[in-house]
């Protein structure tokens, strides 16, 4: 492992010296960075012009310059040292400047490929679980109608039919007979094709479905839900008990009790003590991340404990479906807190709850679970809108995956030992059909920062995309720089963090 990490980035050192050498010449051919000072008529003209090319080098070579940044580049990484990635040719900082975009940026591209993949692969796995059927016909028409999609024109029906259409809506929080019914029939035909089953399970399942949604619409109408939000703790509970079956679904199966057990349990124990948490979260001198996530930390350990307590033989197996069941516990106590904080919000943002520009709300004053809530409604148009088309492209590569990999000798061999399909699918088709992911998400992320630039520029945040648009028509070639060492690093790194999980992926690959 070690001999390969030290000849990746041998490699990846070299390639990267290139490829910035490459890009500096082009964009130091691509303009002239004098040609605004040239037509200026101010009599300290000349003045400028040998100030602006004193301080981006430009009576100088290119390789000089290259080598001039370059030298500043290293300094990033030299303890002691002061980054310096040059200046503006309106003589900012450009390392002060990417800084602050790289949080903007990332936060958008990480939120948007996480949950890529999350959505994507689930969906695609129970696609090729049920090959050819209306499930499956329904999920590859609408990925292929979001891959065929381009960004800019999904962000612009985002901002004009959800954020505009919403924001109007919730002036008067009135659902519609129409709409009530349209939005019924879809969740019982979406509901009905993710069940399955034959023609008359189906329509019992849709009718269902259909009553169930319309009747909770309009209940959620009737107790003037949509203006004061919350889950509550019965429905926290709820939620709770739920994420314990579906765990242990996914880790052990139903037929391991034990492990069922321990996640009740665990669901019971982290449903009475959201009337510990809550007071303490709803305090502002209290309410942090700090103390957020140290809270994770205790309900991992109280789960794991709970675990090895009660997982008997299966005891490895409720560990990990305790600390799951834990944490999707917790998450459900954090978004009660987020939908509390919905009206103080509203009335802060003047009832426009959806933002449709700018990553944050200007000069907002509010409380911890206020901001949280602004800056999960800044992020949530960009990061659909990015969402939906890489969804399509996971999807896709992970049905097309397990198809293959179903039919491999081993998983039929694997059914042949009498293991059940659960165990197939999850223990030996699942984690070889992860190898081709791996890669398709280790490019996916310089390619997701590269082309959030459009989505960026639409929804008007102030990210790497800006400083990159900005020096290309200002022909100022160190904020093109900042953000293309951004971008071949981040390329660089999770491509070697991708050959090295192969290897735990599939024991079959070595490093050497």
């Amino acid at each position: 492992m070690g001999v390969f990490v030290v000849r990746r980035l041998t490699v990846s050192f070299l390639i990267l010296i290139a490829s910035t050498f490459l890009m500096f010449a082009l964009v130091s051919a691509s303009g002239d960075p004098l040609g605004d000072l040239r037509l200026d008529t101010s009599p300290n003209r000349q003045q400028k012009i040998e100030q602006r090319t004193e301080q981006l080098h430009l009576d100088k070579s290119v390789p000089q310059r290259y080598l001039i940044w370059a030298g500043g580049v290293v300094k990033c990484v030299v303890p002691g040292q002061d980054c310096d990635l040059g200046t503006t040719i309106r003589g900012q900082d450009v390392t002060s400047l990417l800084k602050q975009a790289m949080g903007v940026t990332f936060r958008l591209v990480t939120a948007a490929l996480v949950l890529a993949i999350l959505l994507g692969v689930t969906v695609g796995i129970v696609s090729s679980l049920r090959q050819y059927s209306g499930f499956d016909y329904t999920i590859t028409f609408s990925a292929f109608l979001f891959f065929s999609l381009p960004v800019f024109w999904v962000a612009v029906l985002l901002k004009q039919y959800l954020a505009i259409g919403v924001n109007n809506w919730y002036a008067d929080p009135v659902i519609s007979l129409g709409f009530g019914v349209v939005f019924a029939l879809l969740s019982g035909f979406t509901w009905g094709a993710v069940i399955g089953g034959d023609r008359r399970r189906k329509w019992i399942i849709r009718g269902v479905a259909a009553v169930l949604t319309f009747a909770l619409l309009y209940y959620l109408q009737a107790v003037d839900w949509f203006t004061h939000p919350a889950l509550g703790p019965g429905l926290i509970i709820v939620l709770a008990l739920g994420s314990a079956v579906v765990v242990t679904a996914l880790v052990a199966g139903l037929t391991h009790r034990s492990v069922l057990n321990a996640c009740l349990v665990t669901a019971g124990v982290g449903g009475l003590a959201q009337f510990f948490v809550t007071p303490w979260l709803q305090d502002p001198k209290w309410a942090s991340w700090t103390n957020i996530l140290l809270l994770a930390v205790i309900a991992v350990i109280v789960a794991a404990v709970i675990g090895y307590l009660m997982g008997g033989l299966d005891r490895p197996q409720a560990i990990r479906a305790t600390i799951l069941t834990a944490l999707a516990t917790g998450f459900f106590i954090v978004v009660d807190q987020l939908l509390r904080a919905v009206p103080s919000y509203s009335d802060i943002v003047g009832g426009r709850i959806l933002a449709t520009i700018g990553s944050s709300t200007p000069n907002f004053d509010g409380t911890f679970w206020e901001s949280q809530l602004d800056t999960f409604t800044h992020l949530l148009l960009p990061t659909l809108s990015i969402l939906l088309i890489s969804y399509a492209t996971y999807s896709r590569y992970s049905r097309a995956t397990m198809l293959d990999t179903m039919h491999q000798d081993y998983v039929r061999t694997a059914r042949a030992k009498g293991l059940t399909e659960r165990t197939v699918v999850m223990r030996h088709a699942f984690r070889n059909a992860l190898i081709p992911l791996t890669t398709l998400a280790a490019f996916d992320f310089g390619a997701l920062i590269s082309g959030a630039i459009i989505t960026e520029t639409i929804f008007g945040w102030r990210g790497m995309g800006v400083l990159f648009v900005n020096g290309l028509a200002q022909s100022d070639p160190y904020p093109v720089m900042g953000f293309y060492i951004v971008t071949a690093i981040s390329v660089v790194v999770f491509n070697m963090l991708a050959d090295m999980s192969y290897a735990y992926l599939d024991p079959r690959i070595r490093l050497t």
